[in-house]
């Protein structure tokens, strides 16, 4: 009887480093947003006032839903970008997602379309320098893509 070694751990491990790093796009899509909602949260979480400032300063909301707005936000990205993470509750999460990306997305081009240059708060409090409209809508275009591919593979699609 010839006995023959099984695999070491070493091939083992590369293995699954490979199959790792082989993933459908949807996962690298839903790791990348769950990150970039979490690292967005950070600051404002951090600086709850300073955020209540920018929120303030986009002139849409009333004053009375600023304070609640600049608490709860911060946090609903936290739970988003879990979610994400994870895989859990998928459908939910990429819906409420989109809706959060299309709800800052169209508080920038009503900013711009009323001339009003402001700060976005998405990855810092800091009102500091001048705000760049064109780089935060760019930058907001590519969440919104990303984002509508979720929706498309999770909601639509059997992309999972």
């Amino acid at each position: 009887m010839i006995i023959t070694p099984g695999p070491s751990p070493i091939q083992e491990t590369s293995r699954e480093r490979s199959a790792f790093f082989k993933r459908p796009p949807v996962f690298w899509a839903r790791l990348t947003l769950g990150v970039i909602l979490i690292a967005a949260s950070v600051d404002k979480i951090i600086h709850p006032a300073a955020f209540a400032r920018i929120i303030y300063n986009y002139q849409i909301l009333p004053d009375v839903l600023i304070n609640s707005a600049a608490i709860t936000l911060p946090w609903l990205e936290v739970l988003l970008g879990g979610l994400l993470l994870f895989g859990f509750r998928l459908p939910a999460a990429v819906v409420l997602t989109n809706l959060l990306f299309i709800t800052f997305f169209s508080m920038l081009v009503f900013n711009a379309a009323r001339g009003l240059n402001v700060h976005c708060g998405c990855f810092s409090t800091s009102a500091e320098g001048n705000p760049v409209m064109l780089w935060y809508l760019a930058r907001d275009s590519v969440f919104l893509l990303a984002g509508g591919y979720l929706f498309h593979k999770v909601i639509l699609g059997n992309g999972r």
